[in-house]
């Protein structure tokens, strides 16, 4: 029966399982976070290139 308390007294202090939780978890706001920013910088980078070919357009399309 010691050996059974000594085993779970060793598991119940083993904090190997919380720390990869504790990792996962700062991934997953990593991840996160670096989606939300390609999402903004995707729309604002396809505003410009939508407004810079406009420009074009209208720049060759005008012969003045």
């Amino acid at each position: 029966m010691t050996a059974t308390l000594m085993t779970a007294r060793r598991l119940l202090a083993d904090e190997s399982g919380a720390t990869a939780i504790e990792y996962a978890l700062l991934a997953s706001l990593i991840a996160g976070v670096m989606m939300a920013a390609m999402l903004t910088m995707g729309e604002s980078l396809s505003t410009i290139f939508t407004n810079a070919n406009d420009h074009l357009v209208q720049t060759t399309s005008d012969p003045n």
